[in-house]
């Protein structure tokens, strides 16, 4: 079974920058998808990015295109989640996911962290 856990949230000013990692442990037997998503209180989680197991195809959200990045190291089964410019409504609980179906679709990923909190104060 493949478990997740992040790290790397904090909190932040406005116009800041964090990057959250994620690493992944267990045998990964097929080529999986990661992913991030975020869910703010009172809100639905959201997709934030994904990186295929090539990183051929990525995926962000429209609300964080040209803030953050997302990018992985296969060696070292991480997925990182670079975020500059951030604003007060990039303020969630941040998940680590994965896709054992390499799909990269935001309904398919079913393997989570526990979350690493950020928070951007303005």
């Amino acid at each position: 079974q493949v478990q997740l856990v992040e790290s790397g949230g904090g909190s932040v000013q406005a116009g800041g920058s964090l990057r959250l990692s994620c690493t992944a442990s267990g045998y990964m037997y097929s080529p999986y998808c990661f992913g991030w998503f975020r869910q703010a209180p009172g809100k639905e989680r959201e997709g934030v990015g994904a990186i295929s197991s090539g990183g051929g195809y990525i995926d962000y959200a429209d609300s964080v295109k040209g803030r953050f990045t997302i990018s992985r190291d296969n060696p070292k089964k991480t997925v990182y989640l670079q975020m500059n410019s951030l604003k007060p409504e990039d303020t969630a609980m941040y998940y680590c996911a994965a896709d054992p179906r390499g799909t990269c679709r935001w309904e398919s990923f079913a393997v989570w962290g526990q979350g690493t909190q950020v928070t951007v104060s303005s």
